[in-house]
């Protein structure tokens, strides 16, 4: 399989800019073979604020983008895109966007069979996961599945925190969420990625790479990961 992607927790850590904590990786990433990005905006309600946001960044990576709300056609752009990011924001109207825009299936095309990198942050990355049932979002639109890009065969929950013994918040934990989530049946496992953490899928090689993350697996114990961590377990479904 020739699939690339940089699965990104958050695109701002708290005391840097956008995406600044991550931006050695996304160079690397991306290499010297893509000229030009195609941004989803989707995620955000307004497309150009935040692709001049991604394009001002990008530009100081050496990277031109192009938006995909800029085309006359979302699937021909995205059938020519050299590179995909999808930024964060709410992950259920990206999700409904992308459906409705016809992208999911060309996308996914393009990086599993054509090797497109893809890059996503925060609700970018939830849609490269089986589903977005996992994400941290409210529901604000409602999309026709939550059904997402299926890029690989697990879920992802970006931002995980972890509980706070001294909090005196008496909601859930995203930990006891999570665990519902997982009493329902035939539920893939969840990555939590701590803010800072990424995930670089190459193949079907997967490495954690900038903080650490805890893995979630129905009837299993958690298991903690540390940055370097090989996760190429999760790329097959006996996991």
């Amino acid at each position: 399989m020739k699939r690339r992607l940089l699965l990104v927790s958050n695109s701002t850590l708290h005391g840097g800019g956008y995406l600044e904590h991550c931006q050695q990786h996304i160079a690397a990433f991306f290499g010297q073979d893509v000229k030009q990005v195609l941004f989803v905006p989707y995620a955000l309600h307004d497309h150009n604020a935040y692709t001049k946001t991604a394009r001002d960044k990008f530009k100081t990576l050496g990277y031109e983008v192009a938006s995909i709300h800029e085309a006359l056609d979302p699937v021909d752009a995205v059938r020519k895109a050299e590179g995909i990011f999808i930024g964060g924001g709410n992950t259920f109207r990206l999700l409904k966007s992308l459906y409705d825009n016809q992208v999911v299936t060309e996308i996914r095309r393009r990086v599993l069979e054509d090797g497109v990198p893809y890059m996503g942050s925060s609700a970018g990355t939830n849609v490269a996961t089986i589903s977005i049932s996992t994400t941290n979002d409210m529901p604000i639109v409602y999309p026709p599945t939550f059904s997402a890009i299926g890029l690989v065969p697990f879920n992802i929950n970006p931002h995980y925190l972890d509980p706070d013994p001294s909090s005196r918040h008496m909601g859930e934990t995203r930990e006891q969420r999570i665990s519902q989530y997982h009493e329902e049946a035939d539920t893939p496992s969840v990555l939590g990625l701590r803010e800072g953490s990424l995930l670089l899928v190459e193949g079907n090689k997967a490495t954690l790479l900038g903080s650490t993350c805890r893995l979630f697996s129905r009837g299993k114990p958690r298991v903690e990961y540390e940055p370097g961590s090989d996760l190429s377990f999760l790329l097959t479904d006996q996991h």
